[in-house]
């Protein structure tokens, strides 16, 4: 069994020359020459096409929104915020919601700091559809875990989910490739079919996330079923990931947060629905009430500024953050883990999936992130319940912004096949020093190479203290070998035993062994 790594530092440690003990010398931990691991480093500079195709679609999104903010004539006035009923306001709201609909290509939209989250964005886009009677169709598999208490699929207690209103709920299965099932689409309308949703990103799913060009493709089957079905689409996750958006092939609403692609990792809260007027203005009231519809609400401080400048580089943010998942997805497939999207294959959302097996991997690969991050690196994420989840949830997320996912952070219900979730990063550099953290990526590499033939060799900054375990009844015995070693040593492993690795940091070696057990 591996319980921690022997990974390569990330930076080249440093001794100072001075009478400090030698076990208590300060080192530095910078070198701006080698700042990543040698595989990071390896695969990082393998990537330039995909960085380079990466690039030109920032530049092409990044070209629509200056289009957008110049039709919309933003001023420096549209930054001043309001308080109260938001009655004052110096027609921020109104310019905001122009940029933000010609951006994704709509009729309308309601871009708000009172949504709090994308589920609340979501919910109001499919109360203003759904009327008791009706029946929502889920087409592409179960919708992400905090939806089922709004949908009614888990008991939501009473509290007004969709199905306390009457309205029915039903969910088509993914085909076998993890996609969307063509076939049971073209005949899975009923006449009481009044909105399909499509969720855009792949969720807690093992699954791929679908394209625009996919999501397209269904609602033209759906509409030729049915035109008077509404289409919906949650696109969180997913906001310029490519060079179009939902409603410029048909969907009728999409939603999504601000926290995470179009907020740009400045936006400190809020979410959007975009689409047709009609639903727009339907979703609205349920944001707020009948009647009082998108022309109120305060809007107080700073914030109308976060949101016009958070949404103007977005484009630019998403583009390292799927930069970051082409980097995390080439890495660790070439360590044997399963990973979704595949190494260097189009991507669809920021979301980069890794199948790390075991809780305890899970566990750790969070701690890397938390420990990588820049706020609260100090800290070790618990997995806990955590509202709207079915299961017990860890976090990373030393962000800025509470809960951001266009900041660097991963997540993942504790629940096989123990898959983190990747998604943003200010930049992608971020993603490869996660890598190279103690105990993350090359943590696993060890963990991925077991029972495999050798020789290995692996690079550590470490003394080595290494234990054969072997079991005796319920008891475990262990034999202890502890060995101080100087920088650039190689320590020699060839065993018939299992051996588990332990290691505490001091200085750059290597270890070299036969075999994995």
């Amino acid at each position: 069994m591996l319980v921690l790594s022997c990974a390569t530092p990330v930076y080249t440690t440093h001794s100072l020359k001075s009478s400090i003990p030698k076990s208590t010398a300060i080192r530095s931990s910078f070198n701006c020459d080698h700042p990543f691991v040698p595989e990071v480093a390896k695969v990082g500079d393998s990537l330039y096409s995909e960085f380079r195709a990466v690039d030109n679609l920032v530049a092409c999104n990044s070209s629509r929104v200056l289009k957008a903010f110049q039709n919309a004539r933003v001023g420096s006035h549209h930054f001043a915020g309001c308080t109260g009923y938001g009655h004052d306001e110096a027609g921020g709201r109104e310019a905001l919601d122009q940029a933000f609909a010609e951006i994704v290509g709509a009729e309308s939209a309601i871009v708000r700091s009172q949504f709090f989250s994308g589920t609340h964005a979501i919910t109001c886009a499919l109360f203003a559809f759904l009327r008791p009677g009706d029946e929502l169709l889920a087409v592409a598999g179960a919708p992400y875990d905090t939806l089922e208490e709004v949908i009614g699929k888990r008991d939501s207690h009473g509290l007004g989910s969709l199905k306390d209103f009457g309205v029915m709920y039903r969910e088509l299965p993914l085909a076998e490739d993890g996609g969307l099932d063509w076939d049971a689409l073209a005949g899975a309308l009923r006449p009481h079919t009044k909105c399909a949703l499509i969720q855009r990103s792949c969720g807690y799913s093992w699954r791929r996330s679908l394209s625009v060009n996919e999501i397209g493709r269904a609602i033209k089957i759906i509409k030729m079923q049915n035109p008077n079905c509404l289409v919906m689409v949650d696109n969180c996750y997913g906001e310029f990931v490519e060079s179009i958006e939902p409603p410029m092939v048909g969907a009728d609403l999409i939603a999504g947060s601000l926290i995470k692609n179009p907020g740009g990792t400045i936006a400190p809260c809020g979410g959007y629905v975009a689409g047709r007027k009609q639903w727009v203005d339907a979703a609205a009231a349920r944001l707020s009430a009948p009647g009082l519809g998108v022309d109120c609400g305060s809007a107080p401080g700073d914030i109308m500024r976060a949101f016009f400048q958070g949404l103007f580089l977005a484009p630019q943010i998403v583009g390292e953050a799927i930069k970051g998942t082409f980097l995390v997805s080439e890495v660790m497939a070439s360590e044997g883990y399963k990973v979704q999207p595949l190494p260097r294959v189009p991507r669809h959302d920021t979301v980069q999936a890794v199948q790390l097996g075991s809780r305890e991997l899970l566990l750790a690969f969070c701690e890397a992130v938390q420990r990588s991050s820049p706020v609260g690196s100090f800290t070790k994420p618990v997995a806990g319940t955590t509202p709207g989840y079915a299961s017990e949830v860890i976090f990373a997320d030393g962000t800025f912004i509470d809960g951001s996912t266009s900041e660097l952070s991963c997540d993942g219900p504790l629940r096989e096949p123990f898959a983190v979730y990747c998604q943003g990063g200010t930049h992608w550099t971020q993603w490869g020093l996660v890598l190279g953290d103690d105990s993350c990526c090359l943590c696993l590499s060890m963990e991925s190479k077991l029972g495999q033939s050798g020789p290995f060799e692996v690079y550590g900054s470490l003394s080595a203290g290494i234990s054969n375990r072997s079991a005796r009844g319920n008891r475990e015995k262990f034999w202890m070998l502890h060995q101080e070693m100087d920088a650039g040593q190689t320590l020699n492993v060839s065993h018939e035993s299992p051996w588990m690795f332990s290691y505490r940091k001091t200085m750059d070696v290597k270890i070299k062994f036969d075999r994995w057990y």
